[in-house]
């Protein structure tokens, strides 16, 4: 696609609307400005609404995020936050709820597997998969014998189990090493795995981003769409994006910037400087649409 475009404060040194870099982008922010009643906002958590931090549990939205997204939501069709979190723990530790302005705002958990919807303040679910519980079981064992134990962390996520590597010595050295055995594992189980940065998540198959995201979009019938993310997992709903694109629904995609994904940002139309550029863009939006 080019090289990526950071967003640039205006002369006052607020957030300017920035130019994204492909004609696609540029007509998916057009649609965006001209029309937002007809347009969703669709944002990943982990690294695009909350700053990456060591420990996920320790992970919160970005402070401007929330008044952002209540400045924009009641101008759009929908906002939708789309991650691989539980959706209750992305509405608890996005502090989502009983938020004017975002009665509408739906939260996409598990990759979809999960629905949280503000108007009911519920949570929606499948039944969750039996090999979630078997490779939660038999994981600490695992990481123990191949010799893996020293600095990973699992992280329980209800429907899916995740080893981490940031806390190690070496943290890619680790999860290179980890990422094979644990394929074979998940494989072994009827899981999959999602590759993260330097995070490596057990789940079910059948969902992802892209098709939690296209199937969103068809429920609301938007006309257009903004997604941000900053991570592999994303990958899929850029790949969405793209194809709805060729279905004449305009499209904008979003990098909240990171050295360790180039492959986000190598396909994105925009890049911006993590959570607070993605606030800062949001609130921009928010202010040009309300002119």
């Amino acid at each position: 696609m080019g090289d990526p475009t950071y967003a640039q404060p205006d002369r006052h040194g607020r957030p300017g609307l920035p130019e994204p870099v492909t004609p696609a982008g540029r007509e998916g922010l057009a649609a965006l400005l001209a029309r937002p009643e007809r347009c969703v906002v669709a944002l990943d958590f982990d690294g695009t609404l909350a700053p990456i931090v060591a420990d996920p549990e320790q992970a919160r939205a970005h402070p401007d995020a929330v008044p952002a997204l209540a400045a924009l939501a009641p101008r759009l069709r929908s906002v939708a936050v789309v991650t691989g979190r539980p959706a209750g723990v992305a509405v608890r530790y996005g502090g989502f709820a009983g938020v004017p302005g975002l009665e509408h705002l739906v939260v996409l958990g598990h990759y979809g597997a999960e629905r949280w919807d503000a108007v009911t303040g519920t949570v929606q679910a499948a039944e969750p998969h039996p090999g979630v519980a078997a490779v939660r079981a038999e994981l600490p064992g695992f990481l123990d014998e191949i010799g893996a134990w020293r600095g990973t962390w699992i992280e329980e996520k209800g429907r899916a189990v995740a080893v981490h590597t940031r806390r190690a010595q070496d943290p890619q050295a680790a999860y290179d090493t980890l990422r094979a055995p644990l394929t074979e594992l998940a494989a072994r189980h009827g899981l999959i795995v999602e590759p993260g940065r330097m995070v490596l998540e057990l789940r079910p198959p059948g969902m992802d981003k892209g098709v939690a995201l296209a199937a969103y979009l068809r429920e609301v019938g938007a006309e257009s769409v903004l997604y941000a993310g900053d991570d592999l997992g994303d990958l899929p709903a850029f790949a969405a994006v793209e194809k709805l694109r060729s279905d004449g629904v305009a499209g904008l995609l979003v990098c909240s910037g990171s050295a360790e994904v180039a492959e986000l940002s190598d396909r994105a139309d925009l890049v911006v400087d993590g959570p607070a550029g993605v606030v800062g863009l949001l609130s921009s939006i928010a202010a040009a649409v309300s002119r």
